[in-house]
């Protein structure tokens, strides 16, 4: 991604003098001479740029556009199969150093008549690309700006995250109004002070920052940012409401349970220290459930709009739906859909049984949200069958893509949109379904329900998982850990990273090996795209630190807070993957000091620990 920020303020002058890596693209596909057009357009496919560097024993001699590919293929003589870069590409394409300065990157340009040069290093070793327009937008926004006391950079963090301040207040004002008309002005306090604090905020970070696009790093920032305020923000309701601990009057034990609280809501993590719920305002618990569904729904608005510029997502789009969908068209559509979703869910459990419409519709928000959070501690015991399938199904529903909501209700649907990421999800979940029922020592109907809840990361139990015996507890911990599908409300590691995992065992292969195990040239070392290698990094980052951090946090707890073995290390599972199901470790009695550490872990958790590390250490993930 370029700097186009770097050095804010300084003149046209002083930027055209820094080096072409300080405005070049790294995220740019690198393939040999040799590799097949077909296997080349389909990376171009899912690929934000439209150009390919061909290379030949790393050296750069050639370029090739998606133009170039479809002119040549769309002869009919000519089979994409057996065609190579080679015969379509620009032969001996202009280049320039890595240490040439811009404005001699301009003069290039101007003389050769190219609007882009790859740049490589001094073995002509391919780096990325420098495109003209990127370097004159540069120099015009050096003519234009003018110095401010916070670089652009920390301006579009903060603009971000003002929005996002704001859009979440204007969101609780549903609760606020819920506990309003049902006469509970303890409640409706809470939530009113946190509405204006969030509005009040985003409006003061507004002020001072601007809505700009931003870098992976800056958007893993905001995103932290985001849940970490809203957690603390959130914390304000739950200071209204007395807590069901002894009262002792300690201050940091009281905002210790309502930070705790409040982030296992707004991170979907479910675990609750409160046992019996009923014994809460009716208007609280409908908080408590709305949360998550705002906290589940909100990320992964986050990540789309932050993530993903809008050449990514276009591709994304022409794949879902096939056709152009905007943003705000996708957002408004999986917003009405997941409300509809929650009216229907609502609605069976109602019909279904004599429970309380409110704690149905509270009920059915945690649910899809993935939350894990129940109105009434026994809303699940003993529940009849029909209202648990409900729930599985709405659980699932929740670990589902969100491109696939959309999808279902389009009316361009098709099969080619339930992809292998949702087959091997529910072949993993199928799987566990039937080792649990085998193994788990429950009733059938547990057997199917707890690894619906655990792979959904949905938390909901029926009953206490203290007895749960040892291959049982290790099946739902492997479900949490794998989590639900890419994009959802669920959390885990993900399904989708399961294929990066194979791709990493890929890329290493070169040479006499590969040639053995015919390996495709693009998985050779030296021939993946960038994106493909930052995925698998991500990936082997995410696989390790899950379980690193689950370990750390059970030996914590067992060492400081005494907890058996199994059930702590059970809990920590839980914790860091937002998967909400508990053996009982976790309660008021735990430490303030020890809540606040396990808030903590399920907001890195909710984050899948890798924003974490944009946000701390870029380079490890660097594009090159």
């Amino acid at each position: 991604m370029s700097a186009d920020s770097a050095a804010p303020g300084k003149s046209p002058k002083y930027k055209m003098e820094q080096s072409v890596t300080t405005c070049m693209v790294r995220d740019v596909l690198i393939m040999d001479k040799d590799t097949p057009t077909s296997e080349a357009a389909e990376n171009l496919r899912g690929h934000a740029r439209d150009e390919i560097i061909v290379t030949h024993h790393d050296k750069v001699v050639g370029i090739v556009t998606d133009k170039d590919i479809l002119d040549k293929v769309g002869d009919t003589t000519v089979y994409a199969e057996t065609t190579k870069l080679e015969s379509v590409m620009t032969k001996n394409p202009v280049i320039i150093g890595e240490k040439k300065k811009l404005r001699e990157a301009l003069t290039m340009m101007h003389k050769t008549k190219h609007a882009k040069l790859p740049v490589v290093n001094g073995h002509e070793k391919a780096l990325g690309i420098v495109y003209e327009d990127d370097i004159l937008k540069r120099a015009q926004s050096a003519i234009v700006s003018i110095p401010r006391q916070l670089s652009p950079p920390g301006k579009a963090v903060l603009g971000n995250l003002g929005f996002v301040m704001q859009f979440a207040g204007i969101l609780l004002l549903l609760p606020a109004l819920v506990a309003t008309f049902m006469g509970d002005p303890i409640t409706a306090t809470g939530i009113y002070l946190t509405m204006v604090l969030l509005l009040v905020t985003g409006f003061f970070l507004n002020s001072y920052g601007e809505k700009a696009r931003m870098n992976l790093r800056q958007a893993s920032i905001v995103i932290f940012a985001s849940l970490f305020l809203l957690s603390l923000f959130g914390t304000i309701p739950y200071l209204y409401i007395p807590p069901l601990s002894p009262e002792s009057g300690d201050l940091t034990e009281t905002f210790a349970n309502a930070f705790f609280s409040s982030a296992a809501g707004f991170t979907t993590g479910g675990i609750s220290l409160y046992q019996t719920p009923e014994d809460l305002p009716q208007s609280f618990t409908f908080y408590r459930s709305y949360t998550q569904m705002v906290g589940g729904m909100s990320f992964i608005y986050l990540v789309l709009t932050a993530f993903y510029p809008s050449r990514e997502l276009e591709t994304m789009r022409g794949f879902i739906s096939g056709r152009e969908l905007h943003l705000r068209e996708l957002f408004g559509t999986i917003t009405v859909i997941f409300a509809l979703y929650v009216a229907v869910v609502a609605a069976a459990l109602y019909l279904l049984g004599d429970n309380d419409i409110l704690d149905d519709i509270s009920l059915a928000m945690s649910t899809l949200a993935t939350g894990g959070f129940v109105p009434d501690s026994g809303i699940l015991k003993d529940m009849a069958w029909p209202k648990q399938t409900v729930l599985m199904v709405a659980m699932i529903l929740g670990a589902m893509p969100f491109m696939l909501h959309h999808t279902l209700v389009s009316k361009k649907f098709r099969k080619a949109t339930l992809g292998k990421e949702i087959l091997v999800y529910l072949a993993i979940l199928a799987t566990a379904i039937l080792l649990f029922v085998w193994l788990g020592g429950t009733s059938t109907i547990e057997g199917i329900f707890y690894p619906v809840s655990a792979s959904t990361t949905a938390g909901l139990q029926p009953s206490t998982l203290e007895t749960l015996n040892v291959p049982g507890q290790y099946i739902l911990m492997i479900l949490m850990f794998i989590g639900g599908c890419g994009f959802s409300t669920a959390g885990g590691i993900k399904v989708f990273r399961l294929f990066h995992i194979s791709d990493a065992a890929r890329i290493p292969l070169n040479g006499r090996l590969a040639d053995a195990l015919r390996v495709p040239q693009r998985w050779r070392s030296g021939r993946v795209s960038a994106d493909v290698l930052r995925n698998v990094k991500s990936t082997l980052i995410i696989v390790a630190a899950f379980p690193a951090m689950s370990i750390l946090c059970g030996a914590y707890l067992v060492e400081f807070e005494g907890a058996p073995p199994d059930t702590a290390y059970f809990d920590a599972v839980g914790v860091i993957t937002t998967g909400g199901l508990s053996a009982g470790t976790i309660d008021f009695d735990t430490s303030p000091h020890t809540k606040v550490i396990l808030s903590m872990m399920m907001i890195f958790g909710r984050l899948e620990i890798i924003a974490i590390v944009y946000a701390l250490a870029p380079h490890i993930l660097d594009r090159n």
